[in-house]
């Protein structure tokens, strides 16, 4: 991997690990994985796949560009170092890709891709204007699940 890749993956990176939009009140809604996927919804809750395609390609909270081409033409500079997610709902259902938002680690353990709503408790070298927060909220989560169930 050259230079240029390198620093822009590790600031791509760096963003999302540092970006939260936890809202203060809001609590943390336990899931468990079963064969490779997580089956219920966080919270019970329903994804808005329109504010799900928002928070993908926020750069500031999803940040999913960073990494992954997206059938997302008005948006420059989409990454390569990660799988397309053109078709991604066509290849995994809603449980499988709950889990790979959620804490991608549950799959992949050497994954670069930062696991977006693992417990705050567990998470490692967090600066403490961040501790305790996740990455997303479960209703952003489901919000990513419920949008890239639309990309067939």
């Amino acid at each position: 991997m050259n230079k240029l890749v390198s620093r822009a993956l590790l600031a791509a990176l760096g963003a999302v690990a540092c970006a939260t939009t936890t809202q203060a009140g809001t609590a943390y809604q336990n899931w468990s994985v079963d064969n490779y996927a997580i089956p219920k919804a966080l919270g019970g809750l329903k994804g808005d796949p329109e504010n799900g395609r928002k928070v993908a390609i926020d750069r500031a909270r999803g940040n999913c560009l960073a990494c992954h081409q997206m059938p997302i033409p008005e948006e420059e500079f989409h990454g390569t170092l990660a799988p397309p997610l053109v078709g991604v709902g066509s290849r995994y259902d809603e449980a499988q890709l709950r889990v790979r938002i959620v804490d991608i680690k549950q799959i992949n353990p050497s994954s670069l891709m930062p696991s977006f709503y693992k417990h705050p408790d567990k998470l490692a070298h967090v600066s403490k204007d961040f501790a305790g927060k996740t990455v997303l909220t479960a209703q952003e989560v489901e919000d990513v699940v419920a949008y890239l169930k639309t990309l067939k």
